[in-house]
């Protein structure tokens, strides 16, 4: 079974939890966009939901094949998240952003009643952050802010390059019109803490640990897909 393949298996076994009439959370990246796949297929077939899309990427694949959308202003309370993620720890810490997506992302999964996790077997990790952990940053007082996160970061003995993320000849964008900064930490001992130390800096708009959001993970790998709860 090849890395698609799995991610196709999470995603059928998260429909599992979506129950017609429900206000969705949608998510962002190559796994959630398998879930928007198999759900265009149950709303071509009478399956009634309303969706509230987590990026202007998932909100074009979701128009194109037919999945109804509100706005998070239309819809500000939702039943249920499904999203994917770089890394899961066993307690269901995550590191998103790969996409670029964190902020709405974050925004989504915490208006929801719960958030469910879908990836494939390579995404779990004891511990977090040999993924780079994504911060999204105000383009004003770029340097100053980097500068206060390897601060910060070296107050929790982390060291790596933490480096603006780029697409084509120039700086990634986001959504809401924000920078977005790759830190490659390599192991996070402290997420919790670290989550919270990012807040309080002037200039970091969000960051891509999710601490406390997600409600259970599906996994899949080879044999099939296994539910992961706390």
């Amino acid at each position: 079974m090849d890395a698609r393949e799995m991610k196709i298996k999470a995603a059928q076994a998260a429909l599992d939890y979506v129950e017609d009439g429900m206000r969705l959370g949608i998510g962002t990246g190559s796994t959630a966009e398998e879930f928007v796949r198999l759900l265009a297929e149950k709303v071509a077939s009478g399956f009634r939901i309303e969706g509230v899309p987590t990026s202007e990427r998932t909100a074009r694949l979701c128009v194109e094949l037919g999945v109804p959308l509100k706005s998070l202003e239309e819809l500000p309370e939702l039943d249920l998240t499904i999203d994917g993620a770089d890394e899961v720890d066993p307690m269901l810490r995550l590191i998103k952003g790969g996409g670029g997506a964190l902020l709405r992302e974050k925004i989504v999964a915490c208006a929801s009643a719960r958030m469910i996790v879908i990836a494939d077997e390579t995404k779990v990790v004891d511990t977090l952050g040999a993924f780079k952990l994504p911060i999204e940053v105000n383009v004003f007082g770029l340097a100053a802010t980097r500068i206060a996160v390897e601060k910060l970061a070296a107050r929790h003995g982390l060291s790596g390059e933490i480096a603006v993320r780029t697409s084509g000849d120039g700086p990634f964008m986001t959504d809401g019109g924000h920078l977005i900064l790759d830190a490659s930490f390599g192991r996070i001992p402290d997420a919790d803490a670290l989550a919270c130390e990012l807040n309080a800096i002037p200039g970091v708009v969000e960051h891509g640990l999710f601490i406390g959001i997600a409600s259970l993970a599906i996994i899949a790998g080879p044999a099939g897909a296994r539910v992961m709860t706390v």
